[in-house]
């Protein structure tokens, strides 16, 4: 998701992955999964299969581990600024974990093309030999949105076509 946030000078943008679920919705599902395993296990442990009580609460562990993962995962947040003399990129979760500040004429953003047209390109900000990957979570949309936004500021873009490769 690409949102513009309000900044004293210049452009300030928030770079999030699209979320179905927010975090207490994802709690509800596996409330709702909890509930529906211990009724089919219960009534399995009644008809003398009781050995299935330790497997569900195995799988139903699995399936909490897998969703904060990925809740976490989908908590990430990049804020690019945007300013007549600089570009800055700071990346975190909760907090701000690494944060990248270059000069703007010497920075540029490459647009790595897939080979495939449904593929989403990659994006990357770019000073000298330094290269930071930028959004890669972001969906087809998103990118075309935020490349928009980009060539709006005047920002460097620079193209750049697959590797050709020789399959035989």
């Amino acid at each position: 998701m690409v949102e513009q946030l309000p900044a004293d000078t210049g452009t300030r943008l928030l770079l999030t992955p699209n979320r179905s679920l927010s975090w207490h919705g994802n709690v509800r599902v596996w409330l709702a999964l909890v509930a529906l395993s211990m009724i089919v296990v219960s009534g399995m442990s009644l008809a003398g299969a009781w050995l299935v009580l330790p497997f569900a609460g195995l799988e139903l562990a699995a399936l909490a581990a897998a969703l904060y993962v990925t809740a976490r995962h989908c908590q990430q947040k990049e804020v690019l600024t945007l300013s007549a003399d600089t570009i800055r990129l700071e990346k975190g979760i909760d907090r701000k974990d690494s944060e990248w500040e270059w000069p703007r004429q010497t920075a540029r953003i490459d647009i790595h093309t897939p080979r495939h047209p449904w593929t989403t390109p990659k994006l990357s900000l770019r000073h000298h030999t330094r290269d930071v990957s930028l959004a890669p979570f972001l969906n087809h949309e998103d990118v075309t949105i935020l490349i928009g936004i980009l060539e709006e500021q005047g920002v460097q873009l620079q193209k750049r076509a697959p590797p050709t490769m020789a399959w035989f």
